[in-house]
């Protein structure tokens, strides 16, 4: 994944052969603490949806390398630079491991390759024309990521429990995302919109 400084990226990967990666409350709550844990440091999570078999994040960058000592206060080597890349490697591998651990499994839990696009989707996200502009991108990205569980897991984004759109309607104590730089997103948009 190659990411820039300032940039907001849908940041997505799923279940190796689309298998689930989510199997109890507890898996989702173990991987909302990974995210904060390990990717957080790097930047703002604008919005996030886990699904039973993949996961999306709209991730704006303020930094692409953290010091060791930011995760690891008690590392022998605590100077020692982490690129966003590798944390988000450590992340989906220690929930790995603790998923094998817990159903006694082995092997790859997630595909390879994370995902990490900054503009056009083929994959997930169709429309006419791929001339969007950036606000049109995050903002599609945005409602894209809500509206991941509708309709077969809830009615409305709101009542799905592992998304940030419970944060953003205010009914989630728990929220790891940068919620007024996602509303400032939105203004923005809708203000070029009228431009």
């Amino acid at each position: 994944m190659y990411f820039e400084i300032g940039d907001t990226y849908h940041i997505y990967n799923q279940g190796n052969n689309k298998r689930p990666i989510f199997f109890e409350d507890e898996n989702y709550q173990f991987f909302i603490k990974k995210m904060e844990h390990h990717i957080k440091p790097y930047g703002d999570f604008i919005c996030y949806c886990l699904m039973p078999n993949h996961f999306h994040w709209l991730f704006k960058v303020h930094r692409l390398e953290c010091q060791l000592k930011t995760f690891s206060p008690m590392s022998k080597t605590p100077e020692k630079k982490v690129l966003l890349n590798d944390s988000i490697a450590i992340a989906l591998r220690s929930y790995s491991r603790a998923i094998n651990k817990r159903f006694d499994w082995s092997g790859s839990l997630f595909r390879g390759e994370t995902k990490a696009k900054s503009g056009f989707i083929e994959e997930f996200i169709t429309v006419d024309s791929k001339d969007w502009n950036k606000l049109d991108y995050i903002h599609n990205c945005f409602h894209y990521i809500h509206n991941n569980p509708l309709p077969m897991l809830a009615n409305r984004p709101e009542e799905y429990k592992y998304s940030s759109a419970r944060a953003y309607a205010g009914l989630s104590d728990k929220i790891i995302c940068n919620l007024d730089l996602g509303r400032l997103l939105w203004e923005d948009y809708v203000t070029s919109l009228g431009d």
